[in-house]
């Protein structure tokens, strides 16, 4: 199973979605919410180098924004 992390605000609409996307289907994900944690905002925006949410790290891939089809595509689905 690959190790997939969420960066994501508790107000963003997309990062809404791409959890519902996740528990719909059964997935299991660690979720970081970077207006409460300054180390994991600070390792988003190295990863990225932008402060956009949610931000969907699977393995070694990123997905910027909550791109249902290019997560799929990154699961295997």
């Amino acid at each position: 199973m690959a190790n997939i992390t969420i960066y994501t605000t508790p107000t963003c609409h997309y990062c809404h979605a791409a959890k519902e996307f996740f528990a719909d289907n059964n997935i299991e994900y660690t979720e970081a919410d970077v207006s409460a944690d300054p180390e994991k905002r600070a390792e988003m925006v190295e990863i990225t180098g932008q402060m956009g949410v949610p931000v969907i790290r699977i393995d070694d891939d990123v997905v910027v924004g909550f791109d249902e089809s290019k997560v799929k595509e990154l699961l295997g689905m």
